[in-house]
């Protein structure tokens, strides 16, 4: 469960907690249940009530995914079992519960790792299954449920299910946002590794254009490609950006002294952001000077370099709560693809955003390849670019408004598992499956045990 919950009375006198998105922008009040067992996932989605329920991990989803505002919320982060490794065959099998990071404790001793992990190893398998999580790989590897070989359901009639690929219940639950069910088990199949370091290339690019024609260029020749980009920039400098590309360093790139434990998984931690944090402290002057510092200290070219796999995928893992430090306002994550040859597109939102100067300091630009199965999955083939924007800017709800009518003219969509303000007319332009997930839902869940903030919302 996210540190963002707070138990408070509700008026009724049930104990119900206020729960939130990482964003932290939209709490509601729900009841908390916490399944130890499979049994006990089963009767408290009996007892949801009227208000149905919703499971939820450890709370990484940016937006209203993972609330249901006066019903329940099941935190199933108590099923953490990792049941059954094939350390020959490179699968685990393991409750849906479990982190990606317990399954990197677990498996890179043993010379196997996560096939797609996002920007935090703090996901949960169920929620990186619901949300179809993608990662610095998805040219080369796809999301994460293409590596999914089958999930355990627990449906909306006390039945568990056992789902595979290629069945329209799987295509409904991978990008679901777990409005199908409660994921118990799940098998993945796992990506082999020589040791827990990568192998880094790192370089500059001066705007935009340069940013997408090196992507373009050279990104089949690397695993895992990203491009942190500056947002204030203007003029001939608007979308520079610092582009970090990498692979699985083998055993021999390492030194002597590395080789005696290559498979070790180390982790770096830094003080914890406080809980209150000054509004204001992220302004266009701060940020922008942040992006400055950030991109001239990046070496113009450097090759070879030795990172360990938190750093170079999971930064911001060693600074617990870090989301605190945008203020009690919080602030919102929006994230959005463009097929390709939509780059007018892209270019046009880039300098929309630069001239609006908003103050992003965690701004990337990366490449998707083809599409999975999921109906409601957000990667398809193109450009996806996300950035964190403080909540309390002014007039930036309508500002994001513009952009998704841009975003969906050019024939694109954003990401469901970080969105918290989309409008619900834009969303079958974007998703064209839609109704045959609502029809499916519909068939399976006609009472809407599952619901959440977010379907309410978007009338999922």
């Amino acid at each position: 469960m996210s540190a963002d919950t707070d138990s408070v009375p509700d008026v009724m006198g049930l104990d119900h907690t206020t729960v939130t998105g990482w964003g932290r922008t939209a709490p509601t009040a729900a009841r908390l249940i916490r399944p130890q067992t499979y049994e006990e996932a089963a009767a408290a989605v009996r007892d949801c009530g009227a208000r149905g329920g919703i499971p939820r991990g450890l709370g990484r989803a940016y937006g209203d995914a993972a609330q249901n505002a006066g019903g329940s919320v099941l935190d199933m982060t108590g099923l953490d079992r990792v049941h059954a490794i094939d350390a020959d065959g490179g699968t685990v099998l393991c409750d849906a519960g479990v982190s990606l990071h317990r399954l990197m404790e677990v498996l890179l001793p043993l010379g196997w790792f996560v096939p797609v992990t996002p920007g935090t190893r703090y996901v949960t398998v169920g929620g990186a299954i619901g949300a179809d999580i993608h990662g610095k790989n998805h040219h080369v590897s796809g999301s994460f449920s293409r590596h999914v070989l089958a999930f355990e359901l627990l449906t909306a009639d006390g039945g568990i299910r056992t789902v595979i690929p290629g069945t329209p219940l799987f295509d409904a639950t991978a990008g679901g946002m777990g409005l199908t069910g409660v994921i118990l088990t799940a098998t993945i199949r796992l990506q082999p590794v020589e040791t827990s370091l990568m192998s880094v290339d790192t370089e500059r690019a001066t705007d935009l254009d340069d940013l997408m024609a090196r992507l373009a260029a050279t990104d089949h020749r690397y695993r895992y490609s990203v491009a942190w980009i500056d947002l204030l920039a203007r003029g001939a400098a608007t979308g520079r950006a610092v582009l970090t590309r990498g692979d699985h360093a083998p055993l021999d790139a390492l030194p002597a002294r590395l080789r005696r434990d290559p498979l070790s998984f180390r982790t770096s931690r830094f003080p914890s952001a406080p809980s209150v944090l000054p509004e204001g402290l992220l302004t266009r002057t701060t940020v922008g000077l942040f992006n400055e510092l950030w991109y001239r200290k990046a070496p113009r070219a450097r090759s070879g370099q030795l990172q360990r796999i938190s750093a170079f995928f999971h930064p911001l893992d060693g600074v617990p709560h870090w989301n605190r430090v945008y203020g009690r306002s919080g602030f919102v994550q929006y994230q959005f693809v463009v097929g390709y040859g939509q780059e007018d597109a892209l270019r046009r939102i880039v300098r929309r955003i630069s001239e609006r100067r908003c103050p992003s300091f965690l701004a990337v630009l990366k490449r998707f390849g083809e599409s999975d199965a999921g109906w409601l999955s957000f990667p398809v083939p193109g450009w996806t670019l996300a950035l964190d924007i403080p909540a309390g800017l002014p007039g930036l709800g309508a500002f994001l408004d513009e952009l998704d009518e841009e975003v969906a003219t050019a024939g694109g969509r954003v990401y469901l598992a970080k969105d918290a303000r989309l409008r619900p007319e834009l969303l079958a332009a974007m998703y064209p499956r839609l109704d045959e997930f609502r029809a499916l839902r519909a068939e399976l869940d006609p009472q809407r045990v599952f619901t959440s903030d977010l379907s309410r919302r978007l009338g999922l």
